[in-house]
């Protein structure tokens, strides 16, 4: 039972002042966590029970279906990180350090070298496999903007698997095993969410599906197309294009363009010196970047915005991508800021990417690559070519269905989970091999699955809260049911604990407010903000022989016999 006279708890009136979300704003003020630095939280014994109920939930989908659970530390060496790349991959988003002797290690942020190498060394041979195992585990990433509460921290709980087959067929059936797993997870959290394609990012690895919870204040956005169902992390999002049918294109033609600093001023010009009807989409952006060390340009239509997130998913290998800087400008004094075309691009040294919007056979309006000109007619395949397509081009609402062509709408979500078919990325890497039924050696084939725990916990509760507090699912939350004593009379806390004994007898769990010092508002008020699902008023309807029972999440209530309580709060609880 958890008593809130000795339970370790103080709810607080206000708002904590760097918090940006409700489910951050919430959790501290009902006493679940504490900040300790930027990114990273203590939890208390009500935001612990919670995060275990959820990791408990976890292991009983993952244990039912038929995986293995292990435990690595979280202090892992360099050198299998070396060997797959991402020691230098991750960049400045892994925590480095030396021991005394000055070798180096870093602070897991995945395990897959880890759980490669464990494989590696206990199985040789293709009828020890399949083999699906999972942790649970703090993970640690030095995220430059840490925010949101334990949305997005530097260290947050994650639970990941690995799956290992000989070959892609059974890959292909382990993953849909996990797939299936996480249904079961997550419904079984209470939660809403989508399954969305994906990138698969510094992992690696082909298939990818993201679970994403919906929620205005998500850091993920993705599409979802209400006929078809195709759904999609923007970064995923494929682009819908009509081939060209156009006719050819005039001669390239150079106007004078002094004073268009914006793509609307543009458009203002053409309008004004040629006529027509000219739209932002008829003009042609040339956004300049540096990846890593390398100079590149992509070109989108001037509607349209370059998503940088999205650009650096679709350019694999990069680590450090940025817009150009007045001084990349002046190493290439041939690039004329505010001016740049694509038909100069070899010439000028730069790499040359294009939306897919951007057709072979398609003519725009864009720079001259001379100071205050512009060009119009210039044809994508006859005045310039381009290294690649790239899907890069922000994505708006009513963008085309790459299925079924019905416009798709836009939402924001919390990602909580992401499955990855990685295939032999790191078996090859870490020379992971099993005997065939030949005898001859084959690399074993991997998938990897993880689930945000700890982000868990804030995805709940910002899908489940209201304007008084936090709401949890049965499952998830702290205790089945809140009883609460009051006024100054012993009668009251007696019968509460009576009730509270006999609750648990039955196999609920109990938090008991037998706080004498504290008046029948606050303890309303800490009931309505902590959220478990049932609260019991045991206090002035004891005078006639009953107590009150209220539902959090409805706000339903009524008055019960004493007489019967307990069989009412039990059926009440456990019917739902």
């Amino acid at each position: 039972m958890l008593r809130m006279s000795t339970l370790l708890l103080r709810t607080l009136r206000d708002d904590p002042a760097d918090a940006e979300v409700a489910s951050h704003r919430l959790l501290v003020r009902a006493g679940y966590v504490r900040r300790v630095a930027a990114g990273i939280y203590a939890w208390l014994p009500l935001g612990y029970i919670t995060l275990r109920n959820i990791e408990r939930i976890i292991r009983e989908e993952m244990d039912a279906a038929g995986f293995q659970e292990v435990h690595f530390p979280a202090l892992l060496p360099r050198e299998p990180y070396e060997k797959t790349d991402r020691w230098t991959v991750y960049g400045p988003d892994l925590f480095r350090l030396k021991d005394r002797r000055g070798n180096d290690y870093l602070l897991g942020p995945t395990h897959e070298e880890m759980f490669t190498l464990m494989v590696k060394g206990e199985y040789s041979s293709y009828k020890d496999l399949p083999l699906s195992i999972y942790q649970i585990q703090n993970k640690f990433r030095d995220e430059t903007r840490p925010r949101s509460g334990i949305i997005r921290g530097r260290e947050f709980v994650m639970k990941d698997s690995y799956s290992f087959d000989l070959d892609d067929e059974g890959l292909a059936i382990s993953y849909e095993k996990h797939r299936n797993a996480y249904i079961k997870t997550f419904n079984r959290l209470g939660m809403k969410y989508n399954i969305v394609s994906a990138m698969a990012g510094a992992m690696g690895g082909s298939r990818s599906e993201e679970f994403l919870a919906p929620c205005p204040t998500g850091e993920d956005t993705y599409v979802l197309c209400e006929s078809c169902g195709y759904a999609a992390n923007v970064e995923a999002m494929v682009t819908k294009v009509a081939e060209f049918t156009g006719g050819s294109a005039p001669a390239m033609e150079v106007f004078d363009s002094p004073n268009t600093p914006t793509i609307d001023s543009l458009v203002e010009l053409l309008n004004e010196t040629f006529g027509g009807n000219y739209q932002a989409s008829d003009t042609l952006k040339n956004v300049l970047l540096m990846a890593d060390d390398e100079a590149i340009s992509v070109l989108v239509p001037g509607d349209r915005e370059v998503d940088l997130k999205r650009l650096q998913a679709n350019l694999p290998g990069v680590t450090d991508l940025r817009l150009f800087e007045d001084a990349d400008f002046e190493k290439r004094p041939g690039l004329v800021k505010g001016y740049v075309g694509p038909q100069d691009a070899k010439a000028l040294g730069l790499t040359l990417y294009a939306d897919p919007r951007v057709v072979i056979g398609s003519s725009w309006v864009t720079g001259a690559n001379a100071r205050d000109k512009h060009v119009r007619f210039v044809t994508h395949g006859r005045d310039f070519t381009i290294d690649s397509f790239i899907e890069a081009a922000e994505v708006k609402a009513g963008d085309l269905c790459p299925v079924c062509a019905t416009p798709v709408v836009i939402d924001r979500a919390i990602e909580i989970g992401h499955i990855f078919q990685l295939g032999r990325k790191y078996a090859q890497a870490l020379d992971l091999t099993v005997l065939d039924k030949d005898g001859k050696p084959r690399v074993v084939t991997m998938g990897s699955y993880g689930i945000g725990v700890s982000r868990a916990v804030a995805a709940i509760a910002e899908q489940t809260h209201d304007e008084i507090g936090l709401s949890w699912p049965r499952e998830v939350a702290p205790a089945d049911v809140h009883i609460v004593a009051t006024g100054k009379e012993d009668l009251p806390f007696n019968e509460a604990e009576k009730l509270s004994l006999e609750l648990e007898k039955l196999g609920l769990r109990v938090m008991l407010d037998d706080r004498r010092d504290a008046s029948p508002g606050v303890k309303f008020k800490d009931a309505e903000l902590i959220g478990i699902p049932y609260i019991v008023i045991v206090g002035k309807a004891l005078a006639e022989g009953k107590i009150e029972l209220r539902v959090r999440k409805s706000g339903e209530k009524e008055e019960v016999e004493l007489s019967n309580a307990v069989a009412e709060i039990y059926s009440a609880i456990t019917s739902n």
